[in-house]
């Protein structure tokens, strides 16, 4: 005996499939992807809210004949960094597709060990994907963490992936920490391996570790004189909730909202001189050189490098109702209550928006590269300005970013989500700005069937005809 069971999507798109009422709820989400032609359904959800269980079978989940679930279909994420001289894309499905500098960017070594991926971290010349069942593959530079053979069998029920420049650290589900990469500069915990238990959060500089542990304290490890070494402030560690980092130091946010800084003094390890302004902070962030911290009442308070960010006095009268501060190496971008962005720093890495400010109205949310800034509108459209050779010119796509939802940044170049699934790259195309190579498997990996499309080859082939080199779809088309 069968039943009719109608899955919905988010966008409205529907299907009735016909199952045995023993069908497995894990078996069922594949005959609906296969219905729906869609990848990448990661939940059902019954009208009273339930979530089924994937060893479930219909019947024991009071799933009868006539009932329609709700599903939700993982969306495509693009993971890199600042450091970073390319992109790794998670696909709906899991699969992972990577392009820019081949030396971190060809992952085809590690191609078939891509499945299930659910996180990806980038160090500057190699990934590391974890993997839903918590395994861990890594590829690229072995002196950047791209060979994590020497503590694979560790790299067990792994919950979160953080990186330096030259190493990996992974949290696993009981709290302990195993990392891998340059012993000096992150990839060795021996001095501290007791002390690292009950970890809830890690933060990388370029060359050290810091993780806050379930109590609230801070331990760090890695370069000593970048922040590896935070012995002088240990008293003050405490009850931290937040930590973040520049290049070389870094400035932990206490739930007090007291700010704690250790590590290069250049680079903001040292902020003694605004101290006493540093209280009821909410937010913390960061360029390479610089802090900025977001006080309660709006206000930014910065300190570090002046020319790299660390004196926002020419623009402190336009600081006030700051909702969020984004950065790329030598400068800031803090976008207002209202919409609009103020910028400070560097000239030449976006710290002058100038050239911009009018079309800076309504922006949601900004990203940048080493010295370029990107700001996505209310009304999905961009905005770029900065250094030309990371990034702000992006007039060869601009009428293709429309609808853009999210944008990613590694060192010189941007990739952007569309609402309709599709990513639009620009910028160096060592560095990722160029994303035709893998065109064509990302195309072929929308499985879901348009409207106006009998077959799933006639869209593939309208989407190939009418993509341009930049342009590919990574996400069911829903």
């Amino acid at each position: 005996m069968f039943i009719s069971v109608g899955v919905a999507l988010l966008s409205g798109r529907t299907a009735r499939i016909l199952a045995e009422p023993g069908c497995t709820i894990h078996e069922f989400k594949k005959l609906a992807q296969k219905e729906l032609r869609a990848t990448g359904i990661t939940a059902l959800i019954t009208s009273a809210g339930q979530l089924l269980h994937d060893s479930c079978t219909l019947e024991t989940a009071g799933v009868v004949n006539g009932d329609t679930l709700s599903a939700t279909v993982q969306q495509a994420t693009i993971a890199s960094s600042r450091e970073s001289s390319a992109f790794a894309c998670i696909c709906a499905d899991g699969s992972v597709v990577t392009w820019g500098d081949p030396v971190c960017g060809d992952s085809t070594s590690v191609q078939k060990q891509l499945k299930d991926v659910r996180h990806i971290q980038a160090s500057t010349y190699a990934f590391a994907a974890l993997r839903r069942e918590g395994k861990v593959v890594s590829w690229g530079i072995v002196f950047n963490g791209g060979d994590c053979s020497a503590v694979q069998d560790k790299l067990q029920n792994v919950q979160h992936l953080e990186s330096t420049s030259y190493a990996f650290a992974a949290i696993r589900a009981d709290g302990s920490v195993v990392c891998w990469g340059l012993h000096e500069y992150g990839g060795d915990t021996e001095n501290v391996a007791s002390e690292l238990k009950e970890v809830r959060e890690i933060t990388g500089s370029a060359t050290a570790f810091a993780a806050i542990r379930a109590d609230g304290q801070v331990i760090t490890w890695g370069d000593l004189a970048c922040g590896g070494d935070s012995s002088a402030v240990k008293e003050q560690l405490r009850h931290v909730k937040e930590v973040r980092c520049t290049a070389f130091a870094f400035a932990a946010l206490r739930v007090d909202g007291q700010v704690v800084t250790w590590g290069g003094d250049c680079c903001g390890g040292d902020s003694s001189t605004v101290q006493p302004r540093l209280s009821s902070i909410v937010q913390l962030s960061s360029s390479a050189c610089a802090f900025a911290a977001i006080r309660a009442d709006g206000q930014v308070v910065t300190w570090g490098e002046p020319e790299g960010g660390g004196d926002c006095s020419l623009v402190q009268e336009q600081l006030h109702d700051v909702q969020q501060v984004k950065s790329t190496h030598r400068a800031f971008a803090a976008i207002r209550r209202d919409g609009s962005v103020v910028t400070w720093g560097d000239p030449n890495c976006g710290g002058d928006s100038r050239a911009v400010q009018d079309q800076l109205q309504g922006v949601q949310h900004v990203e940048g590269t080493q010295a370029a800034f990107a700001a996505v509108k209310v009304n999905g459209h961009v905005v770029t300005w900065g250094d030309f050779a990371y990034g702000s010119d992006s007039s060869a796509v601009q009428e293709q970013l429309c609808d853009v939802q999210r944008i990613y940044a590694s060192q010189k170049a941007f990739a952007s989500i569309l609402l309709s699934g599709q990513i639009v790259t620009w910028g160096d195309p060592r560095c990722g700005g160029d994303s035709s190579r893998v065109q064509s498997q990302l195309i072929a990996g929308c499985l879901v069937k348009d409207r106006e499309c009998d077959t799933i080859e006639a869209c593939v082939g309208e989407k190939l005809s009418s993509c341009r080199t930049n342009v590919f779809l990574a996400q069911p088309c829903l």
